[in-house]
């Protein structure tokens, strides 16, 4: 027996057809995404920013690929409007305004950074959908590649602005970080900001926990090649983190809603910090309540983002599960019950998609 099919008004079957025209344009930007990371692991928008206009045999020699593919590239970028063609020359050429959104040259603004998400996310499917139907989690170790692609985005977004936007935040910290001061990145991945500070200010002592040794050894391997003797790392499980006046300095950047115990943490950081410390914490900007978000203008990704990976990491640890877009009215009201009383807000114009938070325990 046939499902009877609804009978559908006029204006509901323009509403279909408009729903419908929707539709393919998001599979066309999908997939025009998903070629867009490709070209960027592949350095093929860099290659073309520099060589315009250029041939896909040129372009091909340049890059070190195989023409028929870089051809096809080719034709996905043209027809998604994001390289122009020429068919008179058959060339092929990047517009200024398109490179300066799609290159290395362009970071802090390399959008094609991101666009390494989108395939991520394809590839956790299967994973995924087991999550969906048995619940609970998955660790950090199922993520191909999660850590590169997310090293590279605090490259661009953290590690480039940190000395001219993100320390200014808190006053006088660069004059003490030339003295020598303790500083502590908790949940600090790769390590890259660490590593910056830790070259730029050789007085000063600098400690990255993270829960995954992998994420930071390469790092910790270029650390040590260079002789810099002030910088450590610590694979560390962060739930019962607490090291009574410690720190003078501690940072987290885009960590905290990961944790299998983000009160905790937060509890155990501001007890960590010495007399007169503070605590620097960068998350994404965003509201805890779904209707505050639905002009967010990078909700569905990070949305997305959350529901593939922060979600489920966290849950594999037996974690509550913040996500993503925990939001910062969550965020304040947890730096408030750990104990931090002086709370400051701050968003940099470089980086609009997070918030800074600048905190200080009650008794300082």
């Amino acid at each position: 027996m046939s499902a009877i099919e609804p009978v559908l008004t006029e204006a509901q079957e323009d509403s279909v057809e408009l729903f419908a025209e929707q539709l393919v344009t998001m599979l066309n930007h999908g997939a025009i995404v998903a070629m867009i990371s490709l070209g960027h692991k592949l350095k093929l928008f860099d290659h073309l920013a520099e060589r315009s206009p250029a041939s896909s045999e040129k372009l091909a020699e340049e890059a070190g690929l195989n023409e028929r593919y870089v051809r096809e590239w080719l034709a996905t970028m043209t027809t998604g409007k994001i390289i122009h063609y020429d068919p008179d020359s058959r060339s092929y050429s990047l517009p200024p305004a398109h490179a300066a959104c799609l290159t290395r040259a362009a970071v802090p603004n390399n959008i094609a950074v991101n666009a390494q998400f989108v395939p991520l996310i394809a590839k956790m499917e299967d994973a995924l959908i087991q999550c969906f139907k048995n619940g609970g989690g998955l660790p950090y170790q199922a993520y191909p590649c999660f850590h590169q692609v997310m090293s590279e985005d605090s490259a661009q977004t953290v590690v480039s602005a940190l000395r001219d936007h993100i320390l200014p935040l808190i006053p006088g910290l660069n004059a003490r970080l030339e003295q020598g001061i303790d500083v502590l990145d908790a949940g600090c991945g790769a390590g890259l900001a660490l590593l910056s500070l830790a070259r730029a200010y050789p007085r000063s002592r600098f400690v990255g926990y993270d829960l995954c040794p992998e994420a930071f050894a390469q790092t910790a391997r270029e650390a040590a090649c260079t002789g810099l003797t002030n910088l450590t790392f610590e694979a560390r499980d962060l739930r019962n983190f607490s090291e009574p006046e410690r720190f003078d300095l501690i940072t987290s950047f885009d960590a905290v809603h990961d944790q299998a115990d983000p009160q905790a943490l937060l509890s155990g950081i501001a007890k960590s910090l010495k007399p007169g410390g503070t605590y620097l914490m960068q998350d994404i900007s965003g509201s805890s309540y779904l209707e505050n978000n639905l002009e967010h203008p990078l909700g569905p990704l990070l949305y997305s983002i959350s529901c593939v990976h922060c979600t489920p990491v966290s849950l594999a640890q037996g974690g509550p599960g913040l996500g993503t877009m925990w939001g910062e009215e969550l965020a304040t009201d947890m730096l408030q019950k750990a104990g931090f009383e002086s709370i400051a807000c701050h968003r940099l114009d470089h980086d609009p998609f997070n918030v800074y938070f600048v905190a200080q325990p009650g008794d300082q």
